[in-house]
């Protein structure tokens, strides 16, 4: 299938969960998963770079709408996106210059990486915005690690679910 044609209906569809699913799951009053950031992790390494960041900026207002966030989603979205080769570069090393890198294969300790500092810097930077008071810090962290560490679950849940099986 056409590259554009994926990255439309995952777009589609992980805004759609998100809005419609992922939203109302709420665990201790404020930890929620927000996997809606697997499209920009799943966007392919050698694709467009100003698509990237225009598209994760509509991914993140579309969903502030729906949240009624007032832009913390965007902003996040776009820091993503534009770390995401600094991030590739980290946890990929050569492999990433080469452009041989497939977040869907299989999982390893790269593959973590990335994902897990990915979720990190995502949730640290929309957290911080959220809450915008350094006397909240510890607060801040808190909720950045646990709702990390479900993001992470929910994200290689999905990932295994769309990943095509080898026969």
């Amino acid at each position: 299938m056409n590259n554009t044609i994926l990255n439309i209906i995952r777009f589609v569809i992980l805004l759609s969960l998100q809005v419609l699913i992922f939203n109302n799951i709420d665990l201790l009053g404020y930890i929620n998963p927000y996997p809606y950031v697997l499209f920009i992790l799943l966007y392919p390494v050698n694709g467009n770079k100003n698509i990237l960041l225009i598209s994760s900026f509509m991914l993140g207002l579309l969903l502030d709408m729906f949240c009624n966030s007032g832009g913390i989603h965007a902003m996040a979205s776009l820091i993503l996106a534009f770390v995401r080769p600094s991030l590739f570069r980290f946890s990929f090393g050569l492999s990433y210059e080469y452009q041989t890198v497939k977040i869907a294969d299989k999982i390893s300790t790269e593959r973590i990486t990335f994902i897990l500092f990915s979720i990190f810097i995502h949730h640290f930077v929309l957290f911080t915005f959220e809450l915008f008071r350094i006397n909240l810090f510890f607060d801040i962290i808190s909720r950045t690690l646990l709702t990390t560490l479900l993001t992470f679950a929910f994200c290689l849940l999905i990932i295994y679910l769309i990943k095509p099986s080898k026969r």
